[in-house]
């Protein structure tokens, strides 16, 4: 080109200028990634939560009795109120409600987080599997986990239990295998969604193998919604396992978890100058806990796009 049908081209074209102070190599590729923040509220649940951890995990070596001392031997009296030496009063058998208020939640939570982590492991396993695997494997394993989810939860766990016996091993199995197949249907529909995503299309053009696209494709864009249903699940397996003990076919006395609290507690309600902290406390403990885990939820669902709930 001469100059001057380099100068006609100038006249009739815009041609961005050269900017020697800021090279390609500096401009950005993409946004900035958000930085996940915690709403006033999400401290709350957060504080909450916490507190209730410290009390799970120090709580059998900070409480002031055991879990089935008698704090007032010589003046023995079910339902007592709170005073010195028992500040939120005794149950029936004039046990310190505190005292089994922290050994109860080693075990309520304890329990409860097992069977999550359980029900994590396999679901998310067979429904990335079911979703990468094929749509015979798919078909299968989703037909399958069809029949179950049709079983009230509830009443499955009750079967469960009844017939091979009451333990925390069989709570941990039970619950956790029983909230799989919720855990299994949400991990599933992730999977699909992203499988046909153009980067995982390009990617399989590449030649990457199914390990890699799993753990590098899907995991890292699944892993938000992941664990904001695994408060969710958490919340629900907390009153699954509460549930079973309150009927009886959960944690057995003379051990503490708070559903069994409120069940051997109730006869509170009938006696009127007794306290009503046995069946208050740990109600309120379960409450304060699973409030506490959702506000949590709210803002990692809020950060994730709040397209959860239409995936579960």
């Amino acid at each position: 080109m001469t100059q001057k049908d380099e100068n006609t081209y100038m006249d009739t074209h815009f041609v961005a200028q050269e900017d020697d102070e800021a090279p390609f190599s500096e401009l950005q590729d993409s946004p900035p990634r958000r930085k996940f923040r915690l709403t006033f509220s999400g401290w709350v649940g957060a504080t909450v939560v916490t507190f209730w951890l410290l009390v799970a995990i120090f709580g059998p070596w900070l409480a002031p009795y055991g879990e089935n001392d008698l704090p007032f031997p010589d003046d023995y009296s079910e339902f007592q109120h709170p005073k010195a030496g028992a500040p939120l009063g005794t149950d029936f058998s004039d046990r310190d409600i505190l005292s089994r208020l922290m050994y109860g939640a080693s075990r309520t939570i304890g329990i409860s987080i097992a069977a999550t982590l359980l029900a994590y492991f396999v679901g998310v396993i067979l429904g990335v599997g079911a979703a990468v695997a094929g749509p015979k494997t798919d078909m299968v394993l989703s037909r399958i986990n069809d029949a179950f989810l049709s079983l009230p939860t509830i009443m499955l766990g009750l079967v469960v239990v009844a017939a091979v016996g009451s333990s925390i091993p069989i709570l941990i199995v039970t619950a956790g295998l029983v909230y799989a197949t919720v855990v299994y249907r949400l991990a599933r529909a992730l999977g699909v969604e992203i499988m046909v995503m153009d980067f995982v299309e390009a990617a399989k053009l590449r030649g990457e193998n199914t390990w890699w696209l799993v753990v590098r494709e899907i995991w890292p864009n699944a892993a938000m919604p992941l664990i904001s249903d695994f408060g969710l699940r958490l919340i629900y397996v907390i009153l699954f396992v509460s549930s079973l003990s309150f009927l009886g076919l959960g944690v057995q006395p003379p051990r503490a978890d708070w559903g069994s609290m409120v069940r051997e507690n109730l006869g509170a309600f009938q006696s009127y100058e007794g306290s009503l902290f046995p069946v208050v406390a740990p109600a309120v403990a379960i409450a304060t806990l699973t409030i506490g885990i959702n506000l949590i939820v709210d803002d990692i669902s809020a950060f994730a796009g709040g397209k959860l709930s239409g995936r579960i």
